[in-house]
């Protein structure tokens, strides 16, 4: 699981018209990670609970997040896609974002779904289709990755399951929750 994360660095995720770099993700282990939404099992989790490969979008507050699902089948393993850096269809980024500077089209995973298009609809996409919204192959690594605890959890915050590009400004910034024990 720590390892699919790692590996969607700098991997082009494409949807609507936009294509996204992906600088920033975060690790969730499913059945074994209190802080996924795949602990316990629900019909707004049961996606992550199928094949890998597969998008997972859910909803909060008013905007979208995805994620991929990493599998094996039946574990629910997924990794949240947190910023990327716009590579592809800027104009149509910038629209759907308002006119925000390019650097933060994609920064943080509601802006991100935002840029892409991303909604409820795409729940459950196959990423590795020709068309739609996909994930482009795997990227030899000529770049250093940073870890730290995740963002904005309140159980399990301080595993170290946030990876990102090191010094790449795309990549949001560090929030802990109020709530998470210290």
């Amino acid at each position: 699981m720590v390892r699919r994360a790692r590996s969607l660095l700098g991997r082009t995720l494409h949807g609507h018209g936009v294509s996204v770099c992906i600088t920033e993700v975060e690790a969730y282990e499913g059945v074994n990670d209190p802080a996924s939404h795949a602990f316990t099992r629900t019909p707004r989790s049961e996606t992550m609970y199928g094949p890998p490969w597969r998008l997972y979008v859910y909803q909060t507050r008013h905007h979208f997040c995805a994620n991929i699902v990493t599998g094996p089948t039946e574990t629910a393993s997924a990794v949240l896609i947190r910023s990327g850096r716009v590579v592809d269809g800027i104009e149509t980024a910038t629209k759907r974002r308002g006119g925000v500077p390019h650097v933060r089209l994609a920064r943080g995973p509601g802006n991100l779904a935002q840029a892409l298009g991303i909604t409820i609809a795409d729940l459950g996409t196959d990423l590795l289709a020709a068309t739609g919204v996909r994930l482009g192959p795997p990227v030899g690594q000529d770049f250093e990755i940073a870890a730290g605890p995740r963002v904005g959890v309140a159980k399990a915050a301080d595993i170290a399951w946030r990876f990102w590009i090191a010094d790449d400004p795309t990549v949001s910034m560090y929030r802990r929750n109020p709530r998470a024990p210290r």
